[in-house]
C-alpha cells in the first residue's frame, strides 16, 4: 500500500515532466515551420479548430450534466477570452519566436505569472501583506523577475557559443504581408521580435484575468476551452482573410507542416490542456505553474542541436534571474495560501466551540 500510495503522489510529477517535454517539441516545431514562411494566422486557424474538435467531445460527455446555460453575456467574455487568449498571444509569440529563438521566447512564457500578479494587484485579485514573509517573497520575486526581463530586452551580450547562426546567411522566407515585419538586419529582427514576445506577455496575462472572471461565471473548463478555441479559430481566419486574400498560404507545404499542426492542436492543445488540468485538481496551481521553467531547459536543449541557435550571454543572465523570480514568487504564494488555510480552519474550531458553548448554557 505504501508503495501504491508513493506512486500516486509522484503521478503528478512524472506528468507535468512529460507535459513540459511535449510543449517543448511543439515548440521547436512552430519554430521550424514559421521559419519556412508558414503564415502565421493559418497556423493558428488550423491549431485552435484542430483543439476545438479534440476537445468537443470531452466537454460534451464529462460536462453535459454540471455545465449551465451559455448566455449572451458569458459567449461575449468567451470571445473576448479567445482574442486575447487564442489569437493575439499566439500570434505575438510566433512572431516572437520567428524573429529571436524558442529558448529566448520561453523565458517570456516564464514572466507570465508574474505578470499577471502585477495586473491583478490593481483589480484586488492579488493582495500583498509586506509585513509578512510572503508579501515580502512576492515583491522579490516580482522585483528579480522584472530585472531578469530587463537584462533580456535590452541586453543580448556576447555569444558564449561556437554555432553558426542561420539566419546569418540563409534566406529569410516571408509572406508579403510579412515583408515588413522581416528586415534584413540581424539587430532590428531580434528588436522586432523582443517587443512582440513583451506584446505576447501582456496580452497572455490579460487573458487570464478575464478567465478568472469566466471561471466564476462558468466553471466548465472543457467546455469554456472548447467555445474558445471555435471562436479563436473564426477570428483568426477572417484576419488571415483580410491580410492575404491567397488561397495558397491555406495549403500546407508537405509532411512537416501537416504534422506541426497536429501535434499542435492535438498533443499542445489538447492533451496537455487535460494533463495540466488533471495536475491543478490533484496538486493545485503552484505546483503546475513550479514547472514551467523546464520548458525553457529543455528547449534550450534543443535549440543548439536541432536548431543550431546562438547562445547569448544576456539571455543565460536574463533567464536564469526570470526563473528564480518566478520560484520566489510561488513560494510566497503557496506560504500565503497555507496561511489562508489555517486561518479557516481556525475560524472553524472557534465557531465550533462557541456553538458548544451556546448549547451548554442553553
Amino acid at each position: 500500500m505504501s508503495e501504491m500510495k508513493r506512486c500516486n503522489e509522484w503521478q503528478p510529477v512524472f506528468l507535468m515532466v512529460a507535459i513540459d517535454f511535449a510543449l517543448a517539441i511543439a515548440n521547436v516545431l512552430l519554430k521550424k515551420v514559421v521559419d519556412k514562411g508558414m503564415n502565421h494566422l493559418v497556423l493558428i486557424t488550423y491549431r485552435t479548430s484542430i483543439s476545438a474538435v479534440f476537445l468537443a467531445p470531452m466537454a460534451y460527455f464529462w460536462e453535459r450534466k454540471t455545465r449551465p446555460k451559455l448566455t449572451s453575456g458569458i459567449l461575449c467574455h468567451l470571445f473576448l477570452s479567445a482574442m486575447l487568449g487564442a489569437t493575439l498571444t499566439q500570434y505575438f509569440f510566433l512572431l516572437g519566436i520567428q524573429h529571436t529563438s524558442v529558448t529566448f521566447s520561453c523565458a517570456f512564457i516564464n514572466m507570465v505569472p508574474v505578470i499577471t500578479f502585477i495586473m491583478a494587484l490593481p483589480f484586488g485579485l492579488e493582495t500583498v501583506d509586506i509585513r509578512s514573509k510572503s508579501g515580502c517573497a512576492k515583491v522579490l520575486g516580482t522585483i528579480v523577475c522584472v530585472g531578469g526581463a530587463m537584462i533580456l530586452t535590452l541586453y543580448k551580450g556576447m555569444p558564449l557559443t561556437n554555432l553558426s547562426d542561420s539566419r546569418e546567411t540563409g534566406t529569410i522566407h516571408t509572406t508579403n504581408q510579412e515583408s515588413w515585419l522581416n528586415p534584413n538586419n540581424k539587430t532590428e529582427r531580434w528588436t522586432i521580435g523582443t517587443i512582440a514576445l513583451v506584446a505576447g506577455s501582456l496580452v497572455w496575462s490579460s487573458w487570464f484575468l478575464v478567465q478568472a472572471r469566466i471561471s466564476k461565471r462558468y466553471p466548465c473548463q472543457y467546455s469554456s476551452t472548447t467555445v474558445m478555441c471555435f471562436f479563436g479559430t473564426i477570428q483568426s481566419a477572417l484576419l488571415s482573410l483580410v491580410m492575404n486574400r491567397k488561397i495558397s498560404v491555406w495549403v500546407l507545404k508537405g509532411k512537416m507542416e501537416i504534422l506541426t499542426v497536429l501535434y499542435a492542436g492535438i498533443v499542445g492543445s489538447g492533451l496537455c490542456f487535460v494533463g495540466m488540468s488533471w495536475c491543478v485538481k490533484k496538486r493545485g496551481p503552484l505546483f503546475t505553474a513550479a514547472f514551467s521553467p523546464l520548458i525553457q531547459i529543455i528547449v534550450a536543449m534543443f535549440d543548439f542541436s536541432i536548431l543550431h541557435e546562438q547562445l547569448h550571454l544576456g539571455s543565460v543572465l536574463g533567464s536564469i534571474l526570470v526563473i528564480v523570480g518566478l520560484y520566489i514568487l510561488l513560494w510566497g504564494k503557496s506560504k500565503e495560501a497555507k496561511a489562508c488555510v489555517a486561518k479557516q480552519v481556525q475560524e472553524a474550531e472557534d465557531h465550533d466551540e462557541e456553538d458548544q458553548a451556546s448549547s451548554v448554557l442553553a
